[in-house]
């Protein structure tokens, strides 16, 4: 991973610094503005239809670009109640589309995997990786179609910071991704990928991820033993932000000097990428989780996995990094998904008509925010 300072954050040996001051002195960083959200958020229809148009007119993070990594590598999943396949094609440019057949509309792939063309298995309609359709089967018995406007139906695809970009209504600007991070490494290996469904809004399921509030009361067997209880760096940059939760063994930096000093294998950061997607840096791999909305009350978390580069001082193994996913999911994230469906039961009742985000929930509040000024 790069070691470059990123604008508006802090570099390597800054933000170590900033955690050696809240260690020592019992702090967190903190907001400064309690937001209240009203509770018909997260099961109101016409809220969840709002999110999902934003959703669709948004250049959303399909997966990390090593998901992809030869002509012909597809992945077909529906992202923002649209199935969508998303191809790179003989060029090496990633490709997306409305995952349709332009006869019965059927959908031409599922999955993920390796193709030279895409056969619809309804008929056999067949596509190129470009999108054009190739062949009708019984063509003659179709005079009126023209094969050059039949094809796929595409949409707006880029790749920035090792991460491929889908937008469904409109055009990617192309300044937004100028500006994009390098959350990937050229070289890093994709290693697998996960799918799970809650009962629980995506909001709820996000707002787990971005604080370190209930580190020692919800996780005190998992993720607590390891790390600090409220002990975080947050910064937000643009609609985003990054939350860093350090392990107990950053103390072994304490006696370098700053400038040898590095955030890799001593924190997990967590970058929340608005609105609904996190890039999770941690010791032996780095996660790209998607909170797909399917219903006001319903989210497919669908995640990517890609391992860290070896170096001389800390080689990486397919297992040591398959370990890794597994204590994540197994443990903390079984909690935090638990913690989400536990709220979202109660919602409906009178107990609460909004919920409220304190000062320690900084990353939270600015991710309401961020919402809040994007619906409408």
């Amino acid at each position: 991973m790069s070691h470059q300072p990123e604008s508006g954050l802090l570099d390597d040996a800054s933000a170590i610094e900033r955690i050696f001051e809240h260690i020592d002195n019992g702090t967190t960083d903190l907001g400064d503005t309690l937001w209240r959200e009203p509770v018909s958020h997260y099961f109101s229809r016409a809220r969840f239809d709002a999110e999902i148009a934003l959703l669709r007119r948004s250049p959303i993070p399909f997966c990390p670009s090593a998901a992809l990594p030869e002509a012909g590598s597809f992945i077909a999943r529906s992202a923002a109640g649209t199935p969508l396949l998303v191809v790179r094609d003989n060029e090496g440019v990633v490709r997306a589309f409305i995952n349709a057949c332009r006869h019965r509309g059927m959908q031409v792939a599922s999955g993920e995997g390796c193709s030279k063309t895409f056969s619809c298995p309804y008929h056999a309609w067949t596509y190129g990786l470009d999108g054009r359709l190739r062949g009708i089967p019984g063509e003659d018995a179709f005079p009126d179609i023209d094969k050059a406007t039949h094809g796929l139906v595409p949409l707006s695809a880029r790749e920035a910071g090792g991460i491929v970009y889908v937008q469904q209504q409109g055009d990617i600007d192309p300044e937004i991704m100028a500006g994009a991070r390098d959350y990937f490494a050229p070289g890093q290996a994709y290693f697998q990928n996960s799918e799970v469904t809650d009962d629980a809004n995506w909001k709820l399921i996000t707002e787990t991820l971005l604080e370190g509030y209930h580190i020692k009361s919800l996780h005190n067997d998992t993720f607590y033993p390891f790390g600090y209880d409220n002990t975080n760096l947050v910064e937000t940059f643009g609609n985003n932000s990054r939350i860093i939760y350090p392990f107990q063994r950053i103390e072994a930096l304490r006696d370098l000097p700053p400038e040898q000093r590095r955030l890799d294998g001593v924190v997990t950061s967590l970058y929340h990428l608005f609105p609904n997607v996190s890039v999770a840096v941690l010791s032996k791999h780095t996660s790209l989780t998607i909170m797909e909305p399917l219903s006001p009350t319903r989210t497919r978390l669908v995640s990517y996995y890609v391992m860290h580069s070896d170096t001389p001082d800390r080689p990486i193994t397919l297992e040591a990094a398959q370990r890794d996913v597994a204590f994540v999911n197994e443990s903390g994230q079984e909690e935090d998904r638990a913690a989400a469906r536990a709220i979202q039961e109660t919602l409906t009742t009178d107990a609460n008509s909004h919920l409220t985000f304190g000062y320690f929930e900084k990353a939270i509040v600015h991710f309401h925010r961020q919402l809040a000024d994007h619906l409408y």
